[in-house]
């Protein structure tokens, strides 16, 4: 008899990250990972290369340096912030520690699907709620709640719909849960929210003792492929997190990445500014071309072609001229691409390969 996992183990199936290639074609463009458009800082890169000098020490296991740096910047307390291997890590580590079999994780219907993987890993009970037009509703996931429920997830803003909850409804969602249901808000897209009542999770974090908020190195920064989150709680699951994660989960070029990257001067601002603009232009080409556009408030839009078959066929078309968007099938939206705002010449490149003439949507359009 063959050794056998954990039951929950075999109904996971893996991850499948946006792609990077199109056979055939020279000239690339990714557009399906929403990815910072113009690269890491480039503190952050003289950072990686002079870590590399030292890659044959261990890093420091409490990336003391890095939280201190994090929380400058920030105003948090250092102490309660605990760093990971990206934000997925750090989900991955509360779902363990918190979740488990004869447990249940609430969820949004299009919530960030590494929730239900790592929940299922973990042998909780999925369950998901249904969305009013594509935003969490909050009274469906407080009633989704029973006694074995241990844990709600909610990203705001959320991918792959791009929409924002907003404050005063995430406010309410928490008075609504019980005290030992944990709320975890992940805010990977908090610093293109523009909307002046927004918080990524601190006030709630610090209201009480049972809220954590994760956050990433992966978008704003421009440090995907480096791997770097935080999270920041109340100390107690802090403690927790930090006695489950591994001794040295960051590594030293990360952590280096990290620190350089929070001191680059007017980065973000300069990021949010040009995302805002191109956010806005792509979505009012779009809709010139007929198409629906969800309301977005990450570095991406989610748009409706009206059909699955359609969306599959903007997106050949699309991956003919060596664009790559993200069909989101697997989330429950065969309709629907997700295209990550990129450069300038990126986004007018996507605007161009639909508005062409051979471009499934313009030819649809002509037969309507």
């Amino acid at each position: 008899m063959p050794v056998m996992p954990r039951p929950s183990i075999l109904s996971v199936e893996p991850y499948v990250g946006g792609e990077s290639k199109v056979p055939g074609v020279n000239r690339i463009v990714k557009l399906s990972s929403n990815e910072g458009p113009f690269g890491p800082p480039p503190a952050a890169i003289a950072a990686i290369a002079e870590a590399g000098r030292e890659a044959h020490r261990y890093p420091d296991g409490g990336a003391t340096a890095l939280r201190e740096a994090i929380g400058r910047h920030h105003g948090l307390d250092p102490a309660r912030i605990v760093t990971g291997n990206g934000s997925d890590e750090l989900l991955a580590l509360i779902i363990l520690a918190y979740g488990g079999e004869g447990t249940e994780l609430v969820m949004s219907a299009h919530g960030f699907l590494m929730y239900e993987l790592t929940g299922r890993w973990a042998g909780c009970q999925i369950i998901k709620v249904p969305e009013k037009d594509l935003v969490a509703d909050v009274d469906g996931l407080i009633a989704a709640c029973g006694p074995r429920t241990r844990l709600v997830i909610l990203a705001n803003p959320n991918n792959p719909t791009g929409a924002l909850l907003p404050q005063p409804e995430v406010n309410r969602l928490r008075a609504g849960l019980r005290e030992d249901i944990l709320l975890v808000l992940d805010s990977a897209y908090a610093e293109y929210v523009e909307d002046p009542g927004y918080d990524p999770g601190q006030a709630l974090v610090d209201a009480g003792s049972n809220t954590v908020m994760t956050r990433t190195f992966s978008k704003v920064w421009g440090l995907g492929g480096i791997r770097l989150g935080w999270a920041y709680g109340p100390a107690a699951i802090i403690d927790v997190m930090n006695r489950v994660r591994g001794p040295f989960n960051v590594s030293a070029p990360a952590m280096a990445a990290g620190i350089a990257a929070l001191s680059e001067p007017d980065w973000v601002a300069k990021s949010v500014a040009h995302n805002s603009a191109w956010r806005a232009r792509l979505t009012e080409g779009l809709e010139a071309l007929g198409l629906r556009v969800h309301p977005s408030h990450g570095n991406f839009l989610l748009v409706d072609f009206g059909g699955a078959d359609a969306a599959k066929a903007a997106d050949a078309h699309l991956r003919s001229r060596g664009l790559i968007v993200r069909g989101v099938a697997v989330y429950g939206l065969p309709t629907c691409l997700r295209i990550t705002v990129g450069t300038a010449e990126e986004c007018q490149m996507v605007l161009d390969a639909l508005a062409d003439a051979q471009s499934p949507v313009v030819r649809s359009a002509a037969h309507a």
